[in-house]
């Protein structure tokens, strides 16, 4: 998981993306919400009538610090992902800058790393991640 989530090396197909991407949205709603609810019940804070919570001062610092961890690491796992299906369309890595690109740069990257099929056989970043998924097998009669 380590090796999938943290390292941009090599690369992973359309099925292992989808599933870690969906696994690590889950899992950033999860831990941010108990890690955040946990935080409230730990600091002083305010509640109006209306019963919306603010933090004031230094004591939101903590807060601060803590989504900040839960923004940068999945952040990174999330530029990793990419990185990998770009290698996998035999692209370089650099190519996750295009959706910087106004309005066309992340509907591209959607359908670029969300839908588009690898190179088929190894290529300049490794292996095949689905190994034989572009070889047809033959098919044989026998007479009976």
């Amino acid at each position: 998981m380590k090796k999938l989530l943290f390292s941009a090396k090599g690369r992973i197909g359309r099925g292992q993306f989808w599933k870690a991407n969906i696994l690590l949205m889950l899992a950033i709603l999860a831990i941010g919400l108990a890690v955040n609810l946990a935080i409230a019940q730990l600091i002083p804070n305010q509640t109006d009538e209306a019963g919306n919570y603010s933090v004031n001062g230094a004591a939101a610092v903590p807060f601060i610090l803590v989504n900040l961890v839960l923004f940068v690491v999945p952040a990174w796992a999330g530029i990793c992902l990419g990185i990998k299906r770009y290698h996998d369309r035999n692209k370089p890595g650099v190519w996750l800058l295009i959706m910087f690109v106004p309005f066309i740069g992340g509907i591209w990257y959607f359908i670029e790393t969300g839908f588009l099929r690898g190179t088929i056989g190894p290529n300049q970043f490794g292996p095949d991640p689905v190994p034989n998924a572009g070889v047809a097998t033959p098919i044989t009669y026998s007479a009976a």
